[in-house]
């Protein structure tokens, strides 16, 4: 995503039995070993991926990558990846080279994470939106802004999620992540506003909302996401994607982040992958789901 996170990864795959063997053991440090290797290089260790067990492997970057390179990254022998970030036009990620990809990926075999990039802070204090302050974001065709940081707003921008959401074709229920960035410190007038996105999407039901949060804020960003559940009724526990760069190891599950609640832990950001012999920049990430946003069996 946009946070800085200044980690160095290892890569996971799938597992091979025997973990209590002593030999066992060494083939599992010389994999990690050859996993920094690769991740620092720019290569892929598909011997080392094949003994590592994890979640599920996946990765998000600004920009679509194109087709050819898609396809590539799943079909390619011991494809690490199994999901990728779906980046939804918002206020704050205007690229729309995601748009109109999601059957093409899905039909792919991509599990997929819905992103929508809303308000962000960035290091400033909300003001308040007077007319005067209103009339100038207007005239400069602002749609990120940190005095857009309202209640009012995050309805609004809410709103703009679901019919983005919806236009893209995503199965009814699919959950939406609200992409929020590292704050230092969480003005009240933040909360009032990603409270008030979730609270949108609770009420019209046709999607859920999901949060992407870095560590710093997490705990405080899912009990404001949880409470609004409670207040809609709705019994599913909401999907919590915390970032950082701390303890990260991709042979980890997503709570080991410190967290019960994560269900994903994005812990590089950045970093140069290749797969099938093409380099992409990309943030890395372990996910409980393969597809994160697919809906719950569950149904309320």
């Amino acid at each position: 995503m946009l946070a800085a996170l200044g980690a160095i990864g290892i890569a996971c795959g799938r597992s091979s039995t025997g973990a209590d063997e002593p030999s066992s053991e060494i083939a599992d440090v010389a994999a990690r070993v050859a996993q920094v290797a690769a991740a620092v290089t720019g290569q892929d260790a598909p011997l080392a991926d094949d003994r590592l067990d994890g979640n599920h492997l996946g990765f998000d970057t600004h920009t679509y990558p194109g087709d050819k390179t898609m396809r590539a990254w799943k079909s390619a022998p011991r494809a690490p990846y199994s999901w990728v970030g779906f980046y939804l036009v918002s206020p704050c990620h205007k690229d729309d080279s995601w748009s109109g990809k999601r059957q093409t990926l899905t039909d792919m075999g991509w599990g997929l994470a819905a992103v929508y990039v809303g308000q962000q802070t960035w290091g400033r204090t909300p003001k308040p939106l007077t007319p005067v302050r209103l009339a100038q974001l207007t005239k400069q065709k602002a749609s990120c802004n940190a005095d857009f940081i309202t209640a009012e707003r995050g309805a609004a921008d809410g709103r703009d999620a679901i019919v983005t959401t919806r236009a893209e074709g995503f199965a009814p229920r699919s959950v939406v992540f609200l992409d929020i960035e590292r704050m230092e410190k969480m003005p009240q007038a933040m909360r009032d506003y990603h409270r008030a996105w979730a609270r949108t999407l609770l009420r019209d039901s046709s999607f859920l909302p999901g949060v992407y949060v870095h560590a710093h804020n997490a705990q405080a960003v899912h009990d404001d996401l949880k409470a609004e559940f409670v207040a809609a009724g709705v019994t599913e526990e909401p999907r919590v994607w915390v970032a950082t760069g701390r303890g990260f190891d991709e042979s980890k599950a997503p709570h080991e982040v410190g967290f019960h609640f994560a269900g994903m832990w994005q812990g590089l950001i950045d970093v140069a992958r290749a797969v099938a012999d093409i380099k992409l920049p990309v943030d890395v990430n372990v996910s409980s789901w393969i597809s994160p946003s697919e809906p719950s069996r569950v149904v309320d």
